[in-house]
């Protein structure tokens, strides 16, 4: 495993992450890997996310409907023309456990509603 630079207490409590649910995910045409989102999180708008995840997931559509955890305070990024307003949370596996197979949302135990903080 990677070993990350130490942050504080301070560092992390700047992160704002918010249960989202996903309302929609289509894959970006003419990518290998990106999908876009329209995630729910509570806002007057959906926003929109994307993510270089599609070798995990070859039909987005499994994905729709799943509570995720979503930082919504990263600077937005445009990618291929498409503005990124967030990042969706996942776990990766360790090298080693063969590739693509320990990739996988974080889900919250129960029925939550969209935009509660996670702490």
């Amino acid at each position: 495993m990677d070993k990350k630079p130490t942050i504080t207490i301070d560092d992390f409590a700047k992160l704002d992450i918010r249960v989202g649910k996903i309302i929609a995910a289509e894959k970006i045409p003419d990518t290998d890997k990106l999908i876009k989102f329209s995630v729910d999180l509570g806002e007057e708008a959906p926003r929109q996310i994307l993510s270089g995840i599609a070798e995990h997931f070859p039909d987005p559509l499994t994905l729709v409907g799943k509570l995720v955890p979503v930082i919504t305070n990263l600077a937005p990024r445009t990618i291929r023309g498409h503005e990124s307003n967030g990042m969706i949370m996942y776990a990766v596996g360790l090298p080693g456990q063969g590739e693509g197979e320990n990739f996988t949302t974080l889900e919250p135990g129960k029925e939550i509603a969209v935009g509660t903080l996670v702490r």
